[in-house]
């Protein structure tokens, strides 16, 4: 009977702060090494990439973590925002966007089909209507550079008939045409989103054109963001690794067995990390405290999670959907959370008591997080109870 190397709660807690980036001296200069070491930053709410970055830098600014997001260099986007992991809106590393595209987005070509039957259905559409608001869009793209959304509706007439979404709901609200054209657009990576309208807080982006994606056969793809993810987050569960690709189980287990991951005894099972990766990695002798924000790739980054999260708190840090709100981390373990509160000042809640070294270490964070922030007020897009209480 083969005995499996044993790998503790602490020893992965000690592999996250240096591989996440959560002590001093790991902290990294760009954005750019901040999305490779976590594979990708959580985009749903914008003011996450530049908080998850700005965590994780060791002298962060808004205007170079915007300057990463949205100034490409000539070969391409260093960074790009697609639609991938669960259908989550993510920031990646621009050379692994093709491979995380193919081994993320199934049947791309749905997304065109569905679009052109709800607008056929609730407008009268044909393919022949659609295909000519769909090459307006890429032409005025062409000729103007980024543009935001209202303003491509107001150039092309087709984009501003609206439809009811849900009709006889109670929940039934009004789209206009232009949604799902620009959204197959973007899911097929024709067109990409740009700089915001406003702050680097903002939800409004322009549109630009996009390189055409490479390329990348499924089973390579998926081979290749396993590994990518047992080396940012291993070792991890096979549970672990469906739920946070969102692929079926059958893909799962293939693209784990392509990497040759050794598995590994865990609390939560057996897990499976890269076989480079058996050697335990030492624990910080630092104070390793961080704030992060709302849906952090971190606090996101596994199915069970119970080695990092007590799971009495659960209730208080996340919302009804399963997402997480701000947190207050100590070792590679949340203990609390924090948020702003009108007047832009930060205020947070232990959950337990670390002790003097921690609530010092964390009372720097705060220091070093409000000068980030500068006086620009965040609020999350997923409020949790927790949240909720510090910011009233």
């Amino acid at each position: 009977m083969t005995v499996l190397p044993r790998i503790t709660a602490a020893q992965r807690r000690a592999r996250l702060v240096r591989r996440h980036l959560l002590a001093p001296s790991v902290r990294e200069k760009t954005a750019e090494a901040v999305a490779a070491a976590l594979i990708g930053l959580h985009a749903t709410d914008p003011a996450t990439v530049f908080l998850a970055v700005a965590a994780r830098l060791h002298t962060p600014t808004a205007a170079a973590i915007g300057r990463s997001l949205y100034d490409a260099p000539a070969g391409g986007p260093a960074l790009e925002r697609i639609r991938c992991m669960r259908g989550t809106m993510f920031v990646v590393p621009g050379h692994l966007a093709p491979a995380v595209r193919s081994a993320t987005v199934r049947d791309s070509h749905r997304h065109r089909t569905d679009a052109m039957a709800k607008l056929r259905e609730a407008l009268g559409w044909d393919e022949h209507r659609y295909a000519t608001a769909e090459r307006a869009v890429l032409d005025t793209l062409a000729a103007r550079g980024a543009t935001t959304a209202a303003q491509l509706t107001a150039e092309i007439p087709d984009l501003r008939e609206q439809f009811a979404t849900f009709p006889g709901k109670s929940y039934e609200s009004r789209q206009r045409a232009g949604t799902p054209v620009l959204g197959v657009l973007a899911a097929e990576g024709r067109i990409r989103r740009a700089r915001p309208t406003g702050s680097w807080t903002s939800a409004q982006f322009r549109w630009t054109l996009a390189r055409p994606p490479a390329d990348v056969p499924a089973a390579g793809a998926r081979t290749t963001l396993a590994r990518h993810y047992l080396k940012a987050f291993g070792p991890v569960t096979v549970d672990d690794l469906k739920w946070w690709t969102g692929w079926n189980l059958t893909d799962t287990r293939k693209a784990l067995t392509a990497t040759g991951a050794q598995a590994a005894e865990l609390d939560q099972g057996t897990g499976y990390l890269l076989p480079e990766d058996l050697e335990p990695a030492p624990a910080t002798a630092e104070p390793a405290a961080a704030l992060l924000p709302g849906l952090d790739p971190t606090a996101m980054g596994w199915r069970n999670r119970d080695w990092y999260l007590d799971p009495d708190h659960t209730k208080a840090l996340f919302d009804r959907n399963g997402n997480i709100g701000p947190t207050v981390w100590w070792h590679g373990r949340i203990i609390g959370a924090w948020a702003q509160r009108p007047d832009a000042t930060i205020r947070y809640r232990l959950l337990a008591d670390p002790g003097r070294a921690a609530r010092t270490a964390v009372d720097r964070e705060i220091a070093r997080l409000t000068a980030f922030l500068d006086g620009t007020r965040v609020t999350p897009c997923y409020r949790t109870p927790l949240e909720r209480s510090l910011a009233a």
